[in-house]
């Protein structure tokens, strides 16, 4: 039964008109009835009486669908539907389930109020659909049905235009795949395969191909059709093109991204620094107070050699600090037209020496995407921070081999680095990896610095780099240009 509500008065009041479902009963308002100009005797309260007597055929599939929907998955609606009166006419009304229309009912029981409308949709239904068609086409939506039963596709005009297909195209469900880009079609499917076979209705964003190749975001909609048995025999959806917003979405939040993950690492750094430029004070002002308590001279002047290393490593942590400082100042610089190849050539011949001794071979392709335009500055140091970490962590029982290639990806210039080289554990190290002064390996000239230089330059420009790695087989790195 209905709780008392808000809208309890209205009922208790009004006798507004609704349908209750429980345990496989249902229950018609005296004011349902009534208002249809009908006795109790002259109708039959079951969803076939209603669908074959009392809905105007248009409304009927869609009903049907709401209904089972709402019976079998809980998945509640509005509709506006038409209803025959005893003396022939048609009344409209808006369905609305009771979590519709803010309504609980105590003993879980299902409830469809009919809310009466003063307009007819007989009247209008020409020009409402010409309105239709014109609202779809300026917000690029589509709609389509799959027909389970015969194993068919049909597409509207709209869908067509879209996914930029002739009129003529007959879509088809063993070519399903190629709608899809190919990161996104297992989800499609799932999302697909959930609503016809248990009738879960489905509402997201996904990635789309069109017949050009062009991928593109989509918000899209499904939901089951069914028979009167009560079986699925279809799903019915629309689909619009949000490819503009979601990429704005997109770009937004990786902004945001990059901006927390950039404040959180100079947090970080700034922690670090301060700790360590204590840490080389406390230690300068321990050897000044042992210089004036020792009274021999040979212990002066080794107390005096300490204060050398302690001055080296104070300007280390020093040059470190202005390094990261740097990168934030230097993106206000013009960018210019930088060739990957000319920049490789160029690294390769000041660390010839190494390559030769180590026997490292470099191979590159950038026949893909030759040249961007960037910070030259930056893009030497990304690289060559890359290449020599290559080298500095070869395996130790093969030689190194390193391979840069660029290419297109959704738009965006990415460049690749791959070496055969020891790897890294990334479920150990992988959130650590581009920190400062994290290092991986036991290489005593390991700084941990590198990659974290690397990636606040790549992110100053609002580019990203990821990592893959595998422990003894080698390290990916994939750069993605803003361009």
């Amino acid at each position: 039964m209905v709780e008392n509500n808000p809208y309890n008065n209205i009922i208790n009041d009004l006798d507004v008109s609704y349908w209750e479902l429980k345990d496989n009963t249902s229950y018609w308002s005296s004011a349902f009835i009534n208002e249809l100009g009908y006795f109790q005797d002259d109708v039959s309260i079951r969803l076939n009486f209603f669908l074959e007597k009392l809905i105007h055929p248009r409304d009927k599939d869609l009903f049907r669908d709401n209904f089972y929907s709402l019976v079998e998955n809980n998945i509640d609606f509005t509709q506006n539907i038409q209803v025959k009166k005893k003396k022939g006419s048609f009344k409209e009304f808006t369905c609305k389930t009771n979590s519709e229309s803010n309504v609980e009912t105590s003993d879980g029981s299902k409830v469809i109020f009919f809310f009466k409308n003063k307009i007819k949709t007989s009247k209008k239904f020409k020009v409402n659909n010409f309105y239709y068609r014109e609202s779809a086409e300026m917000m690029s939506t589509g709609s389509w049905y799959i027909d389970l039963i015969q194993r068919k596709s049909y597409w509207d005009k709209q869908t067509r235009r879209i996914l930029e297909y002739p009129e003529d195209y007959i879509p088809s469900l063993e070519n399903s795949s190629v709608y899809y880009a190919e990161e996104h079609y297992e989800l499609a499917k799932t999302y697909f395969l959930n609503c016809a076979r248990t009738g879960i209705p489905f509402n997201t964003e996904i990635k789309m191909v069109t017949a050009n190749k062009r991928a593109f975001w989509a918000k899209a909609i499904g939901k089951p059709v069914y028979n009167d048995k009560k079986e699925i025999i279809g799903v019915r959806g629309v689909f619009q093109d949000i490819d503009d917003e979601k990429i704005k979405t997109l770009s937004l939040q990786r902004t945001s991204d990059i901006i927390a993950s950039q404040n959180s690492r100079l947090f970080n750094f700034a922690h670090i620094v301060s700790h360590n430029l204590k840490s080389h004070t406390s230690n300068l002002s321990l050897i000044v107070q042992l210089i004036e308590d020792v009274k021999s001279i040979d212990e002066k002047l080794e107390l005096i050699d300490s204060i050398k290393d302690i001055s080296d490593s104070l300007n280390t942590t020093i040059e470190h600090l202005n390094d990261v400082v740097t990168i934030q100042t230097k993106t206000d610089q013009n960018k210019v037209t930088v060739f990957f190849e000319k920049v490789l050539n160029g690294i390769l011949k000041s660390i010839g020496h190494i390559i030769t001794e180590e026997n490292v071979t470099i191979r590159s392709d950038f026949s893909k995407v030759e040249s961007i335009d960037y910070i030259p500055a930056y893009m030497e140091s990304i690289l060559l921070n890359l290449v020599t970490n290559a080298i500095k962590y070869k395996h130790e029982d093969r030689d190194a081999i390193i391979e840069l290639e660029t290419q297109i990806q959704d738009k965006k210039v990415v460049l690749t680095v791959k070496d055969n080289g020891r790897g890294i554990d990334m479920v150990k190290f992988g959130s650590k990896l581009f920190g400062m002064y994290n290092t991986f390996h036991y290489n005593s000239d390991a700084v941990g610095i590198g990659l974290f230089i690397t990636k606040n330059q790549i992110e100053s420009l609002n580019g990203e780099i990821f990592a893959e790695s595998e422990v003894g087989k080698g390290t990916t790195f994939k750069i993605h240009f803003s361009v």
